[in-house]
């Protein structure tokens, strides 16, 4: 599920894909008969929907590899048309998120997800019909991940609230981790096998499994149970619906703070990631299968996030477990940016992911499991709009900066820009903001009221 939808889908600016799964698989919270005690997963509903996810995560290890690949191998593209591939990617969210919010706290979530995936199946198999006809160009990749994007705004909004609907706030994080080694399991297995996929039948025939998987995971999703009844059209109309969401977020002060802090983040890791294809297939010479089994880093770091991150979120807090992941995160661009070529720099290039996929569990995790437990359930899409447009706002300049650094400078200059530029967030965020002091999860009495 992922947002589970495959938001851009570009290894370039694969962060927003793993934030948006993140998104939705922490966003957990809200009326559950599941009594405390029992596992998760004896729940048919949320089995349901965890086995979905683990569909669309391997369906998405295959999309997040064979695009990236198809602009790079088949295209020739140049870090700045990567660039703008990112952008392009990330340019929905920023049109879209604020609008498409106000719709969905207005009508049912589950038929909205449900569509939203199964367009998404039809938009990536259609590559293949493109390319076999020999009008595969980048103008259509651009469509693409713009198309994309379009379906993760409103389908993975509508994802999240579907899972706050099954789960009860208290199991919120155990959730978490359960949801986390469905996304584990495909990060490790996944990138091994859709580098053997493309090397044995081309990355663009390789997306039809990616469509086929994404089929299934809809399926089982279908009548599911989610106990949302028929809602009636609010008698507020958008821009006062809108702004009431506005002023509640702006009236949140930590929930600023964290917009603002992950605003920035991505401006350094849009700017790292969007050269990282680049940067392994031409500095580092690897070849599509090796590509994917060092892809497998990434599910590494997300195991090892989910082992500790719940244990160093009771200890430390939420606030300063975010500001490692920033920590973290940038530790892994910079190393790449001065490490050598050959056996060295390929190693280096795993521990990158195994730094970006831990830190962005601890980040996202964190703040996610914040703004939820802030947010009253009538508000939710709302809040998640809003926070969207705010922290994905930059990731298009992002991406478009590690462009044209990596285009004039060289690829190493937009690695080392992402990871110096992340640690000193880290340490702004660590000495003048009140995220350090967030050592437990807020509770607001907001969060009982009910919807006007």
């Amino acid at each position: 599920m992922g947002e589970q939808v495959q938001p851009p889908t570009i290894r370039t600016v694969e962060s927003v894909a793993l934030i948006l799964r993140l998104e939705a698989t922490v966003a957990l919270q809200n009326a559950s008969p599941l009594p405390m005690g029992t596992d998760l997963l004896c729940d048919t509903a949320y089995r349901r929907l965890w086995l979905s996810i683990l569909l669309s995560a391997f369906g998405g290890q295959i999309a997040g590899i064979a695009l990236p690949l198809t602009a790079a191998v088949l295209l020739q593209a140049t870090p700045m048309q990567f660039g703008i591939l990112g952008a392009m990617g990330t340019a929905p969210y920023i049109l879209f998120s604020l609008p498409a919010g106000v719709w969905l706290d207005r009508v049912r979530k589950l038929p909205v997800y449900v569509a939203g995936e199964t367009i998404m199946a039809l938009l990536l198999a259609s590559l293949t019909l493109i390319w076999a006809l020999d009008l595969l160009s980048m103008s259509y990749l651009y469509g693409l991940s713009f198309a994309t994007g379009c379906i993760g705004v409103i389908s993975g909004t509508a994802s999240q609230i579907v899972l706050t609907q099954l789960v009860p706030r208290e199991r919120l994080i155990e959730a978490h981790a359960r949801n986390a080694l469905a996304n584990s399991a495909a990060d490790l297995a996944g990138p091994g096998v859709a580098g053997i996929l493309i090397k044995l039948i081309g990355a663009p025939f390789a997306l039809l499994a990616n469509a086929a998987l994404l089929l299934i995971s809809v399926l089982m999703l279908r009548n599911l149970n989610t106990g949302e009844e028929r809602l009636s059209r609010s008698t507020r109309n958008f821009w006062g619906a809108l702004r009431q969401g506005i002023h509640y977020v702006i009236s949140q002060r930590i929930l600023v703070t964290l917009a603002l802090t992950v605003a920035a983040w991505q401006v350094f890791q849009t700017a790292a990631m969007v050269v990282q294809v680049l940067f392994a297939t031409r500095e580092l010479g690897l070849s599509a299968i090796q590509f994917g089994l060092c892809c497998t880093g990434s599910g590494l770091g997300t195991i090892t996030a989910g082992v500790i991150g719940h244990r160093l979120s009771r200890r430390a807090g939420p606030g300063p477990t975010l500001i490692v992941g920033l920590a973290i995160s940038g530790l892994g661009w910079l190393q790449l940016a001065i490490a050598p070529s050959g056996n060295l720099g390929i190693a280096s290039f795993v521990l990158m992911l195994i730094c970006f996929s831990a830190g962005t569990v601890f980040i996202f995790s964190n703040m996610l499991a914040v703004r939820q437990t802030l947010t009253p359930p009538h508000m939710l899409a709302r809040m998640t709009g809003i926070m969207r447009w705010i922290t994905l706002f930059p990731a298009g300049p992002g991406a478009m900066l590690g462009g044209y650094i990596g285009e004039h400078f060289g690829l190493r200059h937009a690695l080392g820009f992402g990871g110096a530029g992340a640690l000193l967030l880290a340490l702004v965020v660590w000495r003048y903001t009140a995220i350090p002091a967030l050592t437990k999860l807020p509770t607001s009495s907001e969060t009982e009221s009910h919807p006007p």
